[in-house]
């Protein structure tokens, strides 16, 4: 099959009637509030694993910043929320770098910044800086690490997933395309709720046909794979499960 590449607004989205717009490189944008929002950077999981006797290059950390950085530039958003799994254990702030940490002030100048708790960082991390929350509410939408309750759309009490953008699956889509296999990272949504794709450069993917993924929507639900300049819309039933 071949991808079906998005028209001239395909990078825009409804999610609970609010106008939202996908970055490529796996943001998401609400222009009308200036609102960015990022999942799963899990910074220092590098560092992380070398404690563990397990050597990784070091360099994730300003890889993913760096790639934060990109997104910031091109969105200027007065807001930036990460949702959760910020870092990859609880002491990740304390090796994060000093040209990390000169990385992350840039992104940080002139803009808000709000660390959703996620279950690698549920704690504050010293030193960072900005707006520490379980989950925030913006209108409509609600951001949270985790998918309310792990439950349908359908089933979720009023206010709980209408309107949800959570992070924690990384969901990935696999696909063939002229006879080769791809697997990319993806946003997976329904129109009602929304699971966003890891940001971070170690961070791994669970396939969106994955019952622990597609038990988050009750019908039907699309990918929307990052990469390149575009996003690219495949229905969820046009992906491959992995094997």
């Amino acid at each position: 099959m071949a991808l079906e590449m998005q028209d001239g607004e395909a990078d825009a989205i409804e999610l609970a009637g609010v106008r939202l717009k996908l970055d490529p490189a796996g943001g998401l944008h609400w222009p009308a509030e200036r609102v960015l929002v990022v999942a799963d950077l899990h910074l220092e999981k590098g560092s992380s694993f070398a404690a563990r006797g397990v050597p990784l290059p070091p360099y994730d950390s300003r890889a993913t910043l760096t790639l934060l950085a990109g997104i910031v530039a091109r969105t200027r958003p007065r807001v930036v929320v990460a949702l959760g799994d910020s870092f990859h254990d609880r002491r990740g702030a304390e090796r994060l770098g000093a040209a990390e940490r000169a990385l992350l002030a840039d992104i940080a100048t002139g803009r808000d910044m709000v660390w959703i708790a996620g279950n690698h960082d549920p704690e504050p991390m010293p030193g960072l800086g900005g707006e520490h929350l379980p989950e925030l509410r913006l209108g409509r939408l609600t951001l949270r690490h985790e998918p309310a309750r792990d439950l349908p759309s359908a089933e979720l009490p009023a206010g709980g997933a209408r309107g949800e953008i959570a992070g924690h699956f990384h969901p990935v889509a696999r696909l063939v395309v002229r006879g080769r296999g791809l697997r990319r990272r993806c946003f997976a949504t329904d129109g009602a709720r929304l699971v966003m794709p890891a940001l971070g450069a170690y961070a791994g993917g669970l396939n969106i046909r994955d019952a622990a993924l597609a038990g988050l929507f009750p019908g039907a639900y699309a990918a929307h794979l990052i990469g390149g300049a575009r996003t690219y819309r495949i229905a969820h039933h046009a992906c491959l499960p992995d094997r």
